[in-house]
């Protein structure tokens, strides 16, 4: 993804993989620089691809879990 930078601060856990290799992880992410947040998503095996996903603040995971 060209001008997006993303650093990984801590993983969480992985919730699926697929037979390519790719998982759906929930990650604390750092994106541009900025404070990290909550990231669902899918990568690529060694993280140099993602797919789609959403970012959460601690307070809408907090949130989602009362609903779960």
């Amino acid at each position: 993804m060209a001008g997006i930078e993303y650093e990984i601060v801590e993983h969480i856990g992985v919730l699926s993989e697929n037979a390519k290799g790719w998982r759906k992880e929930l990650n604390l992410v750092s994106w541009n620089g900025r404070t990290p947040k909550y990231d669902l998503r899918d990568w690529a095996p060694e993280h140099e691809k993602m797919g789609k996903g959403i970012t959460l603040t601690k307070e809408e995971v907090a949130e989602l879990k009362k609903i779960l």
